[in-house]
Formats: structure tokens, C-alpha cells, sequence
């Protein structure tokens, strides 16, 4: 069976990828490119499931209108295999290195997280992750692992990712989603990113990704903050008030997903439910 990590490299280079992470602009970041066994990524790619599918997550509100799914049973094995290894003992102790973190752990729920997709139109407004697990009181979200899944990706596709200074004044950096594609960055109340600007890519491309997070956790139960979703300069006072009501309305969520121990798929059902019902 062909690796799926050249582990050796990876943690030959260890304590220099650290130090570039550490030392990244605004907050701690870094892109690596080729970043698996190609052919094996290749094979996964070719399993991706449609968006229309069944168990995806459709998330759609004012901040964001993207796809995700974190349902095993609707993942294939291919796309599996790499999540899995991702999650393994043997690459979060990679991972503890690269970012420093010594206690990380992976959230094998993939609550939030396991592969997402958007469609042409879709975007992501600029954020700063939420701070705690909603089922696990006690775990303090880290760090995010993107890997990008898009073959022959063009610039007038859009969906960079989209770093921002501390103070939303300006994206000092944008990643396009390549194929092999990994962007690993830590996830503090001030890590903005996103891609607020609508897919332009062809009606038959989407963009794929893989999401996976990772959490420590605490003796106390850390600071509970919703998904931070941020204006940028040039939005409108019109977007800045809605961004800034869709953002409230997310905290109030957030807190009754982890009161009534509801998940996203629930109310991606209830959302799509009631939508049939008006047609």
C-alpha cells in the first residue's frame, strides 16, 4: 500500500516548518504544497461525492452558503483513508510539532469539519473560528488542517483563502485552493480568515476541500465564542449590519446546539424541510 505521508521528510523538517509556523505573518500559518501521495489523493478526488447528495450539510445564511459532510457512511473509503490518517496518533504527534502545541488531539466527530464543497455563487465571509467543541465543554479549539482537492484550478475561479490582519484592515495573504494544497494555521479569537468574494468558477467545477480540526483540552472550560464573522473595509453599511445580525443570531444557535445536544445535520434537515414545504 502506497504512504500516504512521507513522514521522514516531514519530520526531518520539522523544526523548520516550526519555525516558519511560528513566525508567520499576523498569526501563526503555513502552506505546504504537495503535501501527500499524489495517487493516492488522485483516487479520492475521483470519489468525491456530489453536492446534491444524500448526508450533506447545507450551510446557508448570510454569512455563508457552502457544503459540508462529516457522516462516515456517506464518505467513501478513499476519502476516509486520508481523513483517518489525518486523525492518527502518528500524524498529530507530526502535527504537535509543526505547531508547537503539545497536547492536541483530533476531533474524530468531525463536528464542523470531514469535506466540504461550494458551488459557483458560494463564499465564506471572513471569520474567526468558534473557540470550544459544542458537545465537549472542556475542548479548546487549536488548529486547522485544509487540505485542497481542485485539479487545474484558474485565479478567475475566486475561492482564495483569505488572511486578514488582526485589526480587519487589510488580507496580507490569499491561497489558492490547488490540488495537494495544505494550509495549516491556529485558530485564536484573531485568526481572520475566509472567502467572502462568490465562486466565479464553471457551473460543472466546485471547490473541494478536506477540514479537519484539532483541540486540547482544558482544565476549566475555556471561553465559549461563536464563529466571528467579520466585515471587511469596503462592505456596505447595509452588509455590515447584516453580517453583524446573522453573526448574533449564530451565537444564539450555538448555545441551544450544545443545550438541547442538536448537531448541524438536524437543522440542515429542519432548514430543508421547511423549504419544501413553501414550494
Amino acid at each position: 500500500m502506497d504512504e500516504l505521508l512521507n513522514y521522514q521528510k516531514y519530520m526531518n523538517e520539522a523544526a523548520d516548518i516550526n519555525s516558519q509556523y511560528s513566525q508567520a505573518e499576523e498569526f501563526p500559518h503555513i502552506v505546504i504544497d504537495n503535501f501527500l501521495n499524489e495517487g493516492v489523493l488522485d483516487e479520492a478526488l475521483k470519489k468525491f461525492p456530489a453536492i446534491d447528495n444524500d448526508g450533506w450539510i447545507h450551510y446557508q445564511h448570510y454569512n455563508e452558503n457552502k457544503g459540508g459532510l462529516n457522516k462516515r457512511d456517506y464518505i467513501p473509503d478513499e476519502l476516509l483513508k486520508i481523513i483517518d490518517e489525518l486523525n492518527s496518533e502518528k500524524f498529530v504527534s507530526l502535527l504537535r510539532e509543526i505547531t508547537g502545541i503539545k497536547n492536541l488531539f483530533p476531533d474524530t466527530s468531525l463536528e464542523g469539519g470531514g469535506i466540504h464543497q461550494i458551488r459557483k455563487g458560494g463564499f465564506l465571509n471572513i471569520h474567526a473560528d468558534f473557540t470550544t467543541h459544542p458537545h465537549n465543554k472542556l475542548w479548546k479549539r487549536r488548529v486547522n488542517v485544509l487540505l485542497y482537492l481542485n485539479k487545474d484550478w484558474k485565479d478567475e475561479y475566486g475561492g482564495q483563502l483569505e488572511l486578514w490582519t488582526k485589526d480587519m484592515k487589510k488580507c496580507f495573504k490569499k491561497i489558492l485552493p490547488l490540488f495537494n494544497r495544505c494550509v495549516i494555521f491556529n485558530t485564536d479569537l484573531d485568526s481572520f480568515h475566509g472567502h467572502p468574494h462568490p465562486l466565479t468558477c464553471p457551473d460543472d467545477r466546485t471547490r473541494k476541500s478536506i477540514a479537519l480540526y484539532y483541540f486540547t483540552e482544558e482544565k476549566t472550560p475555556p471561553v465559549k465564542v461563536a464563529t466571528n464573522y467579520q466585515h471587511t473595509p469596503d462592505d456596505s453599511l447595509t452588509k455590515r449590519l447584516f453580517i453583524w445580525l446573522d453573526k448574533k443570531a449564530l451565537v444564539v444557535y450555538n448555545h441551544l446546539k450544545g443545550f438541547l445536544g442538536i448537531n448541524d445535520d438536524f437543522v440542515s434537515k429542519l432548514m430543508n424541510f421547511i423549504r419544501k414545504l413553501r414550494k
